[in-house]
């Protein structure tokens, strides 16, 4: 299983580890066939994720697509963050092999979960803007929303 050298950067070197006290949302995903859990906390000042940070328990590629991903959401609006795909985590770290595809899905989940909560804490359905959150363990492709 060969990882690109951003992937190996971004395990290596991860950006925006940790928790923010004062977070403005916090949503923790996990996939249970593969034991990777993510928590992502993020913090929002007029509608822009001023800062992001993550903590993620698993393998390589699942902390390279978590720091990636808050790369990817930092300084953008609520509904830029949200349209942030799997596929495009994957892309900017140049790729993952496909049993690792997971991972990224798991990044794109703990985005959605934090403005999920986020938009909870201040008394709005978050449904009409995050939709629903589902877990998946089956591997990626199988054909569930998730994958």
């Amino acid at each position: 299983m060969a990882y690109s050298e951003k992937v190996m950067d971004h395990f290596a070197n991860p950006r925006n580890v940790g928790e923010l006290a004062d977070a403005s949302g916090v949503g923790e995903v996990g996939n249970s066939k593969c034991g990777d859990i993510m928590r992502m906390y993020i913090k929002v000042d007029h509608d822009v994720i001023t800062d992001v940070r993550f903590k993620t328990f698993g393998c390589g590629a699942a902390i390279a697509t978590s720091s990636m991903a808050t790369e990817l959401i930092k300084g953008k609006t609520i509904q830029e963050a949200l349209k942030l795909t799997n596929a495009a985590v994957m892309e900017a770290l140049d790729g993952l092999p496909p049993v690792k595809v997971h991972c990224s899905v798991l990044a794109e989940q703990a985005i959605k979960a934090a403005v999920k909560d986020y938009y909870e804490r201040q008394g709005i359905d978050p449904t009409p803007f995050v939709g629903e959150i589902k877990e998946c363990d089956h591997d990626h492709g199988c054909g569930c929303e998730s994958c």
